[in-house]
């Protein structure tokens, strides 16, 4: 690439048209895809399969960009959300107000497709988005970066998919879940060709959380969730206790171990809580006979420094603390643009103000070019 990037939203959120698998999905799978629709109770939810996914609120306000500062109503409908959500061209328009050079993008509606149980729906709905995508980012191929879905439905269809995005739509990256599809963590044997392939092609792995599909038939497990009672807990837990377990199982399980040149970062669920996992695994791997159970050679927190990463939203005050700690390189920030809790205008400016100087343009820009490899 051979423009400058000074600030690169790491994790920011498309807004899929309702009906969008209908026109890009193969033929074959259409009466099957996803259907927006308005539930009983007056609020927009996503079929999927028979199943209604959707937390209280609806998905309506999904688009509701600036609620989070007061600066936006949630009353609105899934198709009022934040244009640029919809349009790249006003996309690039609102990334110009904050001076943000590129940002990498994850899906709003696809989240949800991690319930579909259907291995070859699944791949139908993944090939579909990601064509979408690659789409919406092709007016601005050096400021919109797609990151791809990958079906881990299936470990054969998520690896297709995988060379189909890096080969054919020029992908750098996907992203999973890090819950268990199948009862499978990440570090399951089943997952080596997948792993394999990653490190093959080069392409990064966002491990990205998502709220919706936890509960009912066919539902992902998530830690936790069947103690936290109300929805706001349900996103507390969800979110960042699952993704310590992803952690886990990347770091502890040996995937890094046995693919050193994989690059995985972990996103969506804070950045304040890596400091003391990465210390609590550094200290039963020093434990020896009892409780070194893995096969590490080196400590976990060698591992994540050499090949993970961790996004902070811009609020969170132990940012500047964690950079000192970790080293700036390894911290991604993020806009959830235009998601609820996101924040714009003034992300960037709320990560630069809790940095030092020295830290700022690796936090804000170097950190995703050396993750998303946007060279």
């Amino acid at each position: 690439m051979s423009r400058t990037y000074n600030i690169i939203d790491a994790d920011g959120h498309v807004l899929e048209p309702p009906d969008f698998w209908q026109e890009y999905i193969d033929p074959a799978y259409r009466d099957r895809a996803p259907q927006l629709f308005v539930d009983t109770d007056g609020q927009e939810r996503l079929r999927i399969e028979g199943r209604v996914l959707g937390g209280p609120k609806g998905l309506g306000f999904a688009g509701a960009i600036g609620a989070r500062q007061g600066a936006a109503p949630t009353d609105i409908k899934y198709v009022e959300g934040r244009k640029g959500g919809f349009d790249p061209h006003a996309r690039i328009l609102d990334m110009d107000q904050d001076d943000i050079d590129a940002v990498f993008l994850y899906p709003t509606l696809g989240l949800f497709c991690g319930a579909v149980s259907d291995p070859k729906l699944a791949a139908a709905l993944y090939r579909a988005y990601n064509h979408w995508l690659a789409d919406y980012c092709h007016p601005y191929p050096d400021r919109l970066f797609g990151v791809a879905m990958l079906p881990l439905q299936s470990v054969e269809l998520a690896i297709e998919e995988m060379r189909y995005a890096r080969k054919e739509l020029g992908m750098r990256s996907g992203f999973i879940r890090p819950d268990p599809y199948n009862g499978r963590m990440l570090d399951h044997a089943d997952y080596e060709p997948f792993w394999a392939e990653v490190q093959e092609l080069d392409f990064a792995i966002g491990l990205h959380e998502g709220t919706g599909v936890h509960e009912g038939p066919g539902a992902l497990p998530a830690v936790g969730m069947d103690r936290a009672m109300s929805h706001g807990a349900k996103h507390i837990v969800s979110h960042t206790m699952e993704m310590m377990l992803g952690c886990l199982s990347v770091i502890w399980g040996g995937v890094c171990e046995r693919y050193p040149k994989v690059r995985i970062a972990f996103l969506e669920s804070g950045g304040g809580w890596i400091a003391g996992w990465l210390d609590r695994m550094d200290r039963h791997f020093q434990d020896g006979d009892v409780f070194d159970d893995s096969s590490l050679r080196m400590r976990p927190s060698e591992y994540f420094r050499r090949q993970c990463w961790i996004s902070f939203e811009p609020v969170e005050a132990s940012l500047p603390y964690l950079a000192e700690y970790l080293g700036p390189h390894k911290i991604l920030w993020a806009t959830d643009y235009p998601h609820p809790d996101g924040f714009f205008p003034g992300a960037p400016a709320m990560i630069a103000d809790k940095l030092s100087e020295k830290h700022k343009r690796q936090v804000l820009a170097d950190s995703a070019i050396q993750f998303y490899n946007l060279t």
